[in-house]
């Protein structure tokens, strides 16, 4: 679940979801790798139990022009960083303000690069956060096409009806993002009985390993299907049947439309 950095608050993985803090993120930046861009604006939410505890907000002086590109996606413009502090003033405050959380992002990912990256380049040592990525989480939890098309912030946030919507600004998608979160935390403890960081570190693990498998599986029943063979649709579900795992293979026979009829009974390996 979580990308630990380094050792965590005593205690934070067995303790309750529900008592944890969490420090909601999000992050402007010129560009999409922290290389050769640098960060225009953080916005954090941090709470805990459903309540939000406080905001932190601030523009960054990238150091260096921002594309117009950006400034059309953002509204962020170069005029109104001149006067904004650097990053090495803004991030410490930012560190500051998530000590003891969970360090939350939608697609946490791309946050951490930039966040981590401007930590080292002031010689200063990461924290060590649990970081919890709400689109892993949604991957699992919210199914398409049957209740989002997509897992992007802006479509969940419309389904769960947040009442700040994301518009590239960092508070206001951090605000966004955290009642996001809260959805996600509920139906996790209702579906699936998560309590904890530990339980819910195992769950996604299983949930990203049965994905891969379905994917692997998928592309393993299309090069299978695709290949030329004498016996037309049973020679296809043959080779089905012996490379696509049986929890999967009803399924991935419908996406290719092979009659479930046309597939033969895998037969068992004596012990």
């Amino acid at each position: 679940m979580t990308d630990r950095v380094a050792a965590a608050v005593p205690g934070i993985r067995s303790a309750p979801l529900s008592e944890l803090a969490f420090t909601v993120v999000d992050i402007e930046t010129t560009g999409w790798a922290p290389e050769d861009a640098g960060i225009t604006e953080i916005g954090a939410v941090r709470v805990q139990g459903g309540t939000m505890l406080a905001e932190f907000g601030s523009l960054v002086n990238p150091g260096i022009p921002v594309p117009e590109a950006i400034t059309t996606l953002t509204g962020i413009s170069d005029q109104m960083l001149i006067s904004a502090p650097p990053v090495d003033d803004v991030l410490p405050r930012l560190l500051e303000f998530a000590e003891g959380s969970v360090l939350t992002a939608h697609n946490a990912p791309f946050d951490l690069r930039f966040l981590t990256a401007a930590c080292a380049a002031m010689g200063r040592d990461w924290p060590g956060f649990e970081v919890l990525d709400t689109v892993r989480l949604a991957r699992h939890l919210m199914a398409t096409p049957q209740e989002v098309p997509d897992r992007k912030l802006a479509t969940l946030a419309r389904f769960f009806g947040t009442p700040v919507r994301p518009s590239h600004r960092a508070l206001d998608d951090a605000r966004a993002t955290a009642v996001v979160l809260g959805e996600l935390l509920g139906r996790l403890a209702d579906r699936e009985g998560i309590m904890t960081l530990e339980q819910l570190d195992t769950w996604l693990a299983a949930r990203d390993a049965e994905a891969m498998a379905q994917a692997e599986a998928a592309r393993e029943a299309q090069a299978a299907a695709a290949a030329p063979a004498a016996g037309g649709v049973s020679r296809t579900a043959e080779r089905l049947a012996a490379i696509v795992p049986a929890r999967f293979r009803l399924r991935v026979l419908r996406a290719l439309g092979v009659a479930a009829a046309a597939l033969p009974a895998r037969s068992k390996t004596p012990a």
